[in-house]
């Protein structure tokens, strides 16, 4: 029989100007894509998000000097993301895909929307970068929703998609330069993966 290659996967990171997204990002590229694998990145659209919020990838670990115009002034973080994923993986496929979100949806309508497009794309695996707990509460990241009697509960995106979608999901947590990463999938919860 000749040798047949195995048809490559469906990986879909979802793609936002945050260091959890470069985190998650980088550990899709060194520890889940191979070269059969396409790579979606997938960013939920919000008019009202802020605005040249690109610095997180000229600091993070991902930048690098073979990626073209990380330096200058409005940079696409879309277009660059893809770049790095260019250079670090140059032969998996990749592809850029943008959903539009209305400026007053919440989180749950961003998390609703990225279900929609995994199961549109008929994706394998969703990588999100998840924030940590401590900054999120203090820094306001994370939207606050109405939870019947338990009163005020902050929604997590990367949860919601954890335990909704149809196919596996995991959160990332990239714990330092070198230390690692946190995963959170339905099954394993605060897995330690090192560099």
């Amino acid at each position: 029989m000749g040798s047949e290659t195995t048809p490559g996967r469906k990986v879909m990171v979802v793609a936002d100007p945050t260091r959890e997204s470069a985190g998650a990002l980088q550990y899709a590229l060194s520890h889940v894509v191979l070269e059969n694998d396409e790579l979606i990145l997938l960013h939920v659209e919000n008019p009202s998000s802020w605005r040249n919020a690109f610095s997180f990838l000229r600091r993070s670990s991902l930048s690098s000097t073979s990626v073209p115009n990380l330096e200058g002034g409005d940079v696409d973080f879309l277009e660059a993301m893809k770049q790095v994923c260019e250079v670090s993986q140059p032969r998996i496929r990749i592809r850029k895909e943008k959903v539009q979100m209305e400026a007053k949806l919440k989180d749950k309508d961003k998390a609703n929307a990225i279900l929609v497009s995994c199961n549109t794309l008929g994706v394998d695996l969703v990588i999100i970068g998840q924030r940590r707990s401590l900054s999120s509460a203090l820094l306001g990241y994370t939207s606050i929703k109405r939870s019947g009697s338990s009163g005020l509960k902050a929604f997590d995106t990367a949860e919601y998609l954890i335990e909704n979608s149809k196919c596996t999901c995991v959160g990332v947590q990239k714990k330092g330069q070198n230390a690692g990463y946190l995963l959170n999938t339905k099954t394993q919860k605060n897995f330690w993966l090192l560099a």
